[in-house]
């Protein structure tokens, strides 16, 4: 699974894979979804039992304590599914009525309805306080040269490739299972010992766990990147194909409680930004 997750497998799949996953799971366009499969008995959450930062199984994760905090607010207990988040997590949990609601996943992903987002969030550079502490864009000429690590095949390594960042770049696995492996924090770790220079990573997860395992780095959020492909990307919650009625239900959640949201996951070392990417959001805590 994707250890910047949620990003290339649910932000940046090829149009055609995506059409024919659609297809093989939901049926061909036109066909109604009026499955009625939603429980009244206890928000049932679809998660990666080893998704850190944002989904554990021990519920330490910050879309563990968005769940709660929906669950609250529905006033129904949290129950989960857990399943590791790679090929067949929609089709073996949401599709098949196991849980309603996947607390994570990106905005116009064909497999899941979104809701409203509830945050946008984007790319970040995370150094040591140092000579690189001012570095705010990738272009920058303090990075030439560098070790720098990136996720293989992620949105970054394309403008590190136009800046002449790659041959000295250290890429980390972009399809893992989270159980047994995590690029991204080993990634960190590496930043930690001095093994690479900087490193590029998904902003919920780079920042989360550098809040969290090394406080002694800097995050900086990538907001000057103007050339495709964008980092910067809305995170919804995704629900079944037709369940329009508790979309609904929570897009009224999300519209009430934003300020809530925002104070949760800005706590848990998530960089929110403006909707259109062009500065950080500012939070009331």
């Amino acid at each position: 699974m994707p250890a910047w997750a949620p990003d290339l497998r649910r932000l940046t799949c090829l149009p055609g894979l995506v059409l024919g996953a659609a297809l093989a799971v939901f049926g061909p366009p036109g066909q109604a979804q009026t499955s009625d499969l939603v429980s009244d008995d206890a928000l049932r959450v679809c998660a990666d039992p080893a998704g850190d930062p944002a989904s554990m199984q021990d519920g330490s994760g910050y879309e563990n304590a968005l769940a709660e905090l929906v669950g609250e607010k529905l006033g129904l207990p949290v129950q989960y599914t857990w399943y590791p988040m790679a090929t067949g997590f929609i089709r073996n949990t949401l599709k098949v009525g196991k849980c309603d609601v996947v607390m994570g996943y990106a905005q116009g992903h064909e497999l899941v309805l979104n809701t409203n987002h509830y945050m946008t969030s984007t790319y970040v550079l995370v150094v040591p306080e140092g000579d690189l502490s001012g570095v705010t864009q990738l272009s920058d000429e303090a990075l030439k040269g560098r070790r720098i690590g990136v996720i293989a095949g992620s949105p970054p390594a394309n403008h590190m490739a136009r800046y002449g960042l790659i041959g000295g770049a250290k890429p980390y696995n972009l399809v893992v299972d989270r159980r047994y492996e995590s690029p991204a924090q080993v990634m960190l770790d590496d930043l930690a010992t001095g093994a690479i220079d900087a490193a590029v990573i998904w902003g919920p997860i780079g920042g989360s766990l550098a809040k969290r395992d090394h406080p002694e780095l800097k995050v900086i959020p990538l907001l000057n990147e103007a050339a495709f492909p964008k980092l910067f990307y809305r995170i919804t919650m995704g629900v079944r194909q037709g369940e329009k009625v508790w979309q609904r239900k929570l897009n009224s959640l999300i519209r009430r409680n934003q300020s809530e949201i925002n104070a949760l996951l800005a706590d848990a070392g998530v960089p929110l930004v403006r909707d259109m990417g062009d500065g950080m959001l500012e939070v009331t805590q």
